[in-house]
């Protein structure tokens, strides 16, 4: 076993040494822009196609069906103000516990005139297709909910919901970058018009990621100032890191089966060791419905941020929840969503498994949690004033 133990995959991923060797030549061979017509920016432009290519199979698309972006927030911002601004009115829907790129921009447009309706979710942070059934209006032109969440890891069903938004002609968008090349994902099957992806939480690099775009779905330019991208996005594109994600996409959708299995296994006997432990901490989300990678516990009686702390001392890395709202003094969101209370959500610490996890790593890991937890404990104890 070696430290540090990085156990917030959720966050971000190192990226893969295949990954780094397959950029390189991109910085310094075939440095060309990729608009030009020239060798050098062909061959950018042949690398960048391959990457579309391996995106496009993934998800059962067509090359043409996948636009690049600078990551995750860009994607779920241009998908949802793209498709607002289009239709230049009409009524939106997504639920509570959806990561901020799509909140914020859902709650900016409400500001700017659009209805929006904001679903709860239940205990385990499910919503249903009915709920999204009954809130549909005459006038709702987008609903989006994230295919599974970054928090607690629950997986929601895209393809219900998917189902229905098609039956009544409404844009399904799904923010897919926790499952993008971990589950399964097909867009046709699961009848989704937009998908949002990034590469830094799939061992490629920061900066890059994509947006699935069906084939007559109509939507503003999500960038002025070119034609790239059939003049759906203008600038110049990350050739390196577009190479970098179309990589990692390749190995992931190979690994997939078998790494999901072996994080679910190793997630399991992480919770059994850490419930045998502290037999009073309490698992956010489904057990069931689960991202095999995910563990969101609370551990009553103790600061998450306390322990993270002790954690990182210990060379141990983790989170207390999103690494977007890292240095928020709210809990988090998407745990008083679930019904959690402010001290329960304070309480909680995210721990995400990935490629480098092994049994060792796990072990290790419970073990200082323990200690780390019942020190923490025992120190609270110790300044609760004496009973009268």
């Amino acid at each position: 076993m070696q430290l540090p133990i990085y156990l917030d995959h959720a966050a971000t991923t190192p990226v893969r040494p295949e990954v780094i060797e397959a950029m390189m030549p991109y910085f310094t061979e075939a440095y060309g822009n990729p608009s030009t017509l020239y060798s050098v920016g062909m061959s950018a432009r042949e690398a960048v196609e391959d990457a579309r290519e391996a995106i496009a199979e993934t998800l059962n698309a067509t090359p043409e069906e996948i636009v690049f972006t600078s990551g995750g927030t860009e994607a779920n911002n241009s998908a949802i103000r793209g498709i607002a601004e289009y239709a230049g009115k009409g009524h939106l829907i997504t639920t509570n516990f959806e990561h901020h790129a799509v909140l914020d921009p859902m709650e900016k447009l409400e500001h700017e005139g659009f209805a929006l309706t904001v679903l709860p979710v239940d205990r385990e942070g499910m919503v249903t297709a009915q709920q999204v059934a009954d809130a549909i209006r005459p006038d709702t032109i987008l609903v989006s909910v994230m295919h599974a969440n970054n928090e607690i890891g629950t997986i929601q069903p895209i393809a219900e919901i998917g189902a229905l938004c098609r039956e009544r002609g409404i844009v399904f968008h799904t923010d897919a970058v926790q499952t993008f090349g971990k589950l399964p994902l097909d867009v046709r099957e699961q009848k989704i018009d937009l998908l949002s992806i990034s590469g830094h939480k799939l061992y490629a690099p920061k900066g890059v990621g994509a947006l699935y775009v069906r084939r007559g779905t109509r939507l503003s330019r999500f960038m002025e100032g070119g034609q790239q991208e059939k003049g759906r996005r203008g600038g110049t594109l990350n050739v390196p890191g577009i190479v970098g994600l179309g990589k990692a996409t390749l190995i992931a959708r190979e690994e997939m089966a078998s790494e999901a299995t072996r994080l679910t296994a190793l997630r399991e006997i992480f919770l059994s060791q850490l419930l045998s432990a502290i037999p009073d901490l309490k698992v956010n989300g489904s057990r069931t419905h689960r991202l095999p990678y995910n563990l969101n516990l609370c551990f009553p009686g103790v600061e998450g941020e306390s322990v993270l702390l002790a954690l990182d001392a210990m060379g141990i890395c983790a989170a207390a929840g999103s690494a977007c709202t890292t240095g928020s003094v709210k809990p988090s969101h998407v745990l008083t969503a679930i019904g959690l209370s402010s001290d329960e959500a304070r309480s909680a610490l995210r721990l995400t498994l990935g490629k480098s996890t092994d049994g060792g790593a796990v072990e290790y890991a419970a073990e200082q949690i323990r200690q780390i937890v019942q020190g923490l404990r025992s120190l609270g104890q110790r300044k609760q004033p004496a009973s009268v």
